[in-house]
């Protein structure tokens, strides 16, 4: 399992499919391709109980 999995931009589609919607204008898009990483820079995690901790 990855981290992407687990990440904001990760989204699965109505037939169960799921891709990376982080939103990258050319010039980073092609940094990203050319680069070797060996965790993802645009990785944000996907915490649904964030907002109930600031609330408390």
């Amino acid at each position: 399992m990855s981290d992407c999995e687990y990440c904001v931009f990760y989204v699965y589609d109505d037939e169960g499919y799921a891709e990376c919607e982080v939103n990258l204008d050319e010039d980073e898009m092609a940094r990203f391709l050319s680069s070797s990483y060996t965790r993802c820079p645009y990785y944000q995690a996907d915490d649904e109980y964030r907002i109930v901790r600031k609330q408390n």
